[in-house]
């Protein structure tokens, strides 16, 4: 359970820190940071802070959907616009193409590897996925749909607000769902648990009936 939490906190934290990379490229963004930043253009409020904000109301979208947070899903709307904020911060802004595709890039892998931790600790879903689960579950979406029509729409809203959309953006969405799919295996705790439960059994011989079976 420690290692569990650990993972969770110090992935939130990448994640947000990822987040903050990319904003600094300037070539564009994932649509709900394009969706946060476009907020923040029009009202003044830090994005990082904006993240938390928008976290928050979309947690209270779970209540008609019916979904049940989790630790991890509070724990997301705290820690990662928090880290966001934080690393824009200290970061100033990258110039020059070559180098703000290189900074991207780096965000970017940055959001998978911490995508792995924070989800493979299984401490819940962040609050615009389940948005996506309660979709599913409430009214029998497709998941590949409810995404694809929730974030079409923050991220047109993010562009009219000013968000910034770019190369970044068509990147991030080739990209992360490959990423992802090589760093959850990683870090997923439940498949570390049936490992781990498979070597102890293979370690230890169970007698039954007179002969050596392994558990």
């Amino acid at each position: 359970m420690i290692f569990r939490l650990a993972q969770l906190l110090v992935g939130l934290v990448l994640f947000g820190a990822g987040c903050g990379i990319m904003v600094r490229a300037g070539i564009g963004l994932d649509p709900w940071t394009v969706f946060a930043q476009g907020l923040s253009i029009q009202t003044g409020v830090g994005i990082g802070w904006i993240a938390n904000i928008v976290g928050f109301l979309v947690l209270l979208l779970w209540i008609p959907l019916r979904q049940r947070p989790g630790a991890g899903t509070i724990a997301n709307i705290l820690l990662v616009g928090t880290s966001m904020q934080a690393t824009l911060a200290v970061m100033p802004d990258v110039h020059g193409f070559v180098w703000q595709l290189l900074t991207f890039v780096g965000g970017m892998l940055l959001v998978a590897l911490a995508s792995g931790l924070y989800i493979g600790s299984r401490f819940g879903a962040g609050p615009r996925d389940g948005l996506m689960t309660g979709l599913n579950s409430r009214f029998g979406w497709p998941i590949w749909a409810a995404r694809l029509g929730v974030e079409a729409a923050v991220l047109l809203a993010g562009w009219l607000l000013g968000g910034t959309v770019g190369l970044g953006t068509v990147l991030f969405a080739a990209g992360i769902g490959p990423l992802v799919h090589r760093t959850l295996p990683l870090f997923d705790s439940r498949r570390r648990g049936t490992t781990n439960t498979a070597r102890a059994g293979e370690a230890t011989p169970v007698t039954t009936g007179g002969e050596v079976s392994a558990a």
